[in-house]
């Protein structure tokens, strides 16, 4: 991790950073973060880049050090280009739907939530960007479709994966919320299920 923290994080344009005291505060065109940096590594602007460092060669020194670096490297891309899930719902008639700041989601469960409307009504939390791109599924091709987006990575991936865990994908039919581009392992179903033995 040292070597990692040893590189500089270059600006690009139009982010700032303004340091404070052990607190860091990057702005850029997806929005702003804020950041405390743990001791003991001390974190300093030259030449545009961000620069961390820290005292000495302690264990906990080092990796602190290239985790420091890391998160603000990822703080730096949140702020100049966000980031961004593609999210897919699975399951005929299952469908998404965004109500000014309410994520309306059915997945298939009866009499829950707002009822037959919608199973959940989440509410997108400050600083992130849900887009329905295709409402409504219509088959195991024709996917609802969803994205959430934000600057600040964990909460971005924290609030997707909390969306994914209302219907997480089934075996057999594949039914349910899985992430763009994952492959789901499927299970063959009981061929006799509930068959006798005939004698």
């Amino acid at each position: 991790m040292s070597r990692i923290g040893k590189k500089p994080v270059p600006l690009p344009p139009g982010v700032k950073v303004n340091l404070s005291g052990r607190s860091v505060e990057i702005t850029g065109p997806k929005g702003k973060l804020n950041w405390q940096v743990p001791e003991p590594i001390t974190v300093a602007l030259k030449d545009n880049q961000v620069v961390c460092t820290r005292p000495d060669d302690q264990k906990r020194s080092r990796a602190l050090h290239g985790t420091s670096r890391a998160l603000i490297a990822n703080m730096v891309k949140g702020v100049a280009e966000g980031y961004r899930i593609d999210l897919e719902v699975y399951g005929t008639g299952y469908g998404c739907k965004l109500e000014g700041k309410t994520f309306l989601l059915n997945v298939g469960y009866m009499g829950r939530g707002i009822g037959r409307k919608a199973q959940f009504e989440i509410p997108v939390p400050p600083g992130l960007e849900i887009k329905v791109d295709a409402p409504v599924a219509r088959g195991d091709n024709e996917p609802a479709k969803f994205s959430v987006s934000g600057p600040d990575k964990q909460q971005v991936g924290a609030f997707a994966a909390d969306i994914r865990k209302l219907r997480k994908p089934e075996p057999y039919k594949g039914k349910g919320i899985r992430y763009a581009g994952e492959h789901i392992r499927r299970k063959a179903g009981k061929v006799f299920a509930g068959g006798g033995s005939g004698g």
